[in-house]
């Protein structure tokens, strides 16, 4: 163990001197189709200012609509395989919930009240849901992520990182886009989006899409398909300039998710021979609803200064027949349920503009409720339980980050965030004889004693997070940087907390903290022809929140949310591209990561009380090596247009489910083939591309449920990636 981790390091440390001499970053490459595209012209807010990227002190990755059309890229889980050290995928049990995690640390539970570690944002309007964030790429921009704690200008829950969705600015003059693609599974995806000029200060433009497949498998119990898509999203935008000096965007969404809710795996027997199939009795029903409205104010006061409003009301609802734990037609542990969730935001930015200074300072607040209920229901035993509650969160927040050139080489950056939240929670748990409770149409549902957990409660929670960074240019071309960072991540209550069992739940758990520090390198090489962004860091995490769940005979599944963890991350990254001629740009990823618990100290249900357990147990969703190879190639045919060709090759190492390790459960490490031929006409109006994702076919798990046993079915089941599909697109621009 000891000779093979040595030797990884050793690997991971001779690539990071080598990169420089044959590689170019990923975010900075050229696109195949333009070649006239340099470093330089890569221009993210990534700290709330329009900045090039190579300036930026923050290890960035930024994906264009380019670059996801040439990859065949359907949503925002593309950035797992196009990102370091990064886990973005569907959430178990649902085809819409996101789980996301950057450098180890995230967080894979989506039920209500509790809290991501990795800030969803969409044109930098923060969604504090994860239900429905798994965001489909149409009218879109780029799409960024942020890695390490972004706490001075991104706040609460970005302890991991930050993904941000940033959408099109709508087009100076009429336009139209039309696309339609028809693929494997008999999938049928259709989008219009355009925008049009009504005078000369105001726009008007929108974008619909239908997305429909058939499923990868079959409810064999009931002959519905599950893994399906049927999906509608709609975005409209009016965007005026009365003058040259003020800008305002009111901007729409709406997103309605229908598709059937996604079954488990078995993997203790009866087993079946496709792993997309199943024979549950409940579960095929699904429906996803987000929505949300914006409005973005912006007035340049001077050549110095500019004033910034962002105010925003997001809701959603989740609600369907449930998700069927054991997989099997009996009630064995079937667990029906739904969510919602609103929120409104309200932030204000000063931006400041000097000869040798730049700078951002404002002020946040947020308003937002989450609610939910589910039962747990054990067939085996005749009893259900039922969880049900509210949270309610208020946030307020001040902020500054402050850049100063102290020479034409040498910049400097502080800033700072401080943050209050204030959670208010209220929670029931009551076991009930018979099969689902009152609350999920059984009137005849009979109380057992009294309720185990019936408390409401609040509690305050506030951090100041700092961050301050310092980077030389060596070269024009050559930036050196390096920087500390906090993030901070709100405490809250264990919405499932029994309290019969684990009185102290009512006292809900405190925040989450980590403190990264960091030096990275990016920039160009041979005339730009090489491009490359390497960083070292080291995170040292503290407060961890980890959920752990256990089956209590004869009642229910009953979890423990404790302030369990400290540990200590190192990682290593690269991004990189090469142009080898001015049709052949290869492109590569690497990301190194080495996390361990020093605590992980925990309740301990069997023995009533709580254990230091860092020995055995490990990171979730936190592979030690990811990375990723692009090989795209152009073809110019003159009169006939032009054509690129993109291979990818993307690796990701072994992953557990949970701390605990779960051999018949966790992932071993995979390889997945994708390739991308791209037609673009001379005029650039019509483009057609023939897109295969997951190739070999590969089938590799993205999340399951443990709870064996005999009163529980032996519940083991696994959730799995999309299998080898083949799309067909066709894209008109007018």
């Amino acid at each position: 163990m000891g000779y093979t981790r040595h030797l990884r390091l050793a690997l991971m440390t001779s690539v990071f001197v080598a990169a420089p001499l044959f590689a170019a970053p990923a975010f900075a490459q050229q696109n195949s189709a333009d070649q006239a595209a340099n470093v330089d012209d890569v221009v993210v807010t990534a700290r709330r200012r329009e900045e090039t990227l190579k300036d930026v002190p923050v290890a960035v990755t930024a994906v264009t609509s380019e670059r996801l059309e040439q990859t065949g890229a359907a949503d925002i889980t593309t950035l797992q395989q196009q990102t370091p050290n990064a886990t973005v995928q569907v959430a178990r049990g649902s085809n819409s919930t996101l789980t996301s995690f950057i450098r180890g640390v995230g967080q894979q539970d989506p039920l209500w009240g509790f809290e991501p570690g990795v800030g969803l944002y969409i044109d930098d309007v923060y969604v504090a849901r994860p239900q429905g964030a798994v965001l489909d790429v149409f009218d879109i921009a780029r799409l960024e992520v942020l890695r390490g704690p972004q706490g001075t200008l991104y706040g609460r829950n970005t302890i991991g990182g930050a993904i941000k969705y940033v959408t099109k600015r709508l087009s100076q003059e009429q336009e139209a886009t039309l696309k339609a693609a028809y693929g494997s599974y008999n999938q049928i995806d259709l989008i219009a989006s355009g925008s049009t000029p009504l005078n000369d200060t105001l726009r008007i433009g929108g974008a619909i899409a239908r997305y429909t497949r058939d499923g990868y498998g079959t409810n064999l119990n009931t002959g519905a398909e599950h893994y399906d898509k049927d999906v509608t999203a709609a975005r409209a935008s009016v965007e005026w300039t009365p003058s040259d000096s003020l800008f305002f965007r009111l901007a729409g969404d709406l997103t309605e998710d229908n598709s059937n809710a996604r079954h488990g795996s078995r993997m203790l027997a009866p087993t079946l021979d496709n792993v997309y199939d199943t024979r549950a009795g409940i579960g095929d029903e699904g429906y996803v609803r987000t929505r949300g409205l914006s409005l973005t104010g912006e007035w340049t006061v001077s050549d110095a200064i500019t004033l910034k409003s962002i105010t925003a009301y997001r809701d959603g609802d989740t609600k369907g027949d449930g998700i069927d734990f054991d997989g099997l037609p009996q009630p064995i542990l079937d667990i029906p349920g739904y969510y919602g969730d609103s929120q409104l935001t309200q932030e204000f930015q000063l931006l400041f503009q000097g000869s040798r200074w730049q700078g951002v300072a404002g002020v946040f607040y947020m308003d937002a409720m989450a609610k939910g209920a589910f039962d747990t229901v054990v067939g085996n035993a005749g009893i259900t339980t039922y969880t049900g509650g509210k949270v309610d969160t208020k946030s307020f927040a001040v902020f500054a980050d402050f850049n100063y050139d102290v020479t034409d080489q040498l910049s400097v950056s502080l800033g700072g965030r401080w943050t209050q939240d204030k959670k208010s929670v209220t929670q029931l748990r009551q076991v009930y004889l018979g099969l689902r409770s009152p609350y999920f149409h059984n009137p005849n549902a009979i109380p057992v004693g009294a309720p185990s957990t019936n408390y409401s409660n609040s509690d305050t929670y506030s951090e100041f997070t700092p961050r301050v960074s310092a980077s030389y240019k060596f070269t024009p071309e050559l930036t050196g940087y390096a920087s500390y960072g906090r993030g901070f991540k709100s405490g809250g209550f264990d919405m499932r907390g029994d309290a019969s069992l684990y009185p102290e739940t009512v006292n809900g758990y405190q925040p989450e903290l980590v403190d990264t520090y960091e030096i990275g390198l990016k920039g160009s090489l041979l005339d730009r022809r090489v491009n490359f962004a390497t960083a070292f860091f080291k995170s040292d995490y503290k407060n961890q929140q980890i959920t752990s769940q256990f089956f209590i005979p004869p009642t229910s599944v009953v979890s423990f949310v404790d302030n369990a963890g400290s540990s200590e991350i190192w990682g290593w990254e690269l991004e990189a591209s090469a142009r080898i001629t001015n049709n052949f740009v290869p492109r590569l990823t690497l990301g190194y990561l080495d996390a361990k618990f020093n605590d992980f100290v925990t309740f301990n249900p069997l023995t009533g009380k709580r254990e230091n357990l860092a020995d055995q147990r490990h990171f979730q969703n936190t592979p030690d090596w990811t990375g990723a190879v692009a090989l795209p190639y152009s073809i110019d045919l003159g009169a006939r247009g032009s054509l690129v060709f993109t291979p990818t090759a993307s690796y990701r190492g072994a992953t557990q489910m949970f701390e605990t390790p779960i051999p018949i459960l966790d992932q071993g490490a995979y390889w997945l083939y994708d390739a991308t031929l791209l037609w673009t006409a001379p005029d650039s109006r019509y483009r057609v591309s023939l897109a295969g994702r997951n190739l070999g076919d590969e089938r590799y798990r993205a999340g399951g449920y443990n709870f064996p046993g005999a009163l529980t079915g032996d519940s083991v089941v696994a959730f799995y990636g999309a299998p080898r599909t083949v799309t067909l697109t066709l894209t008109a621009s007018f």
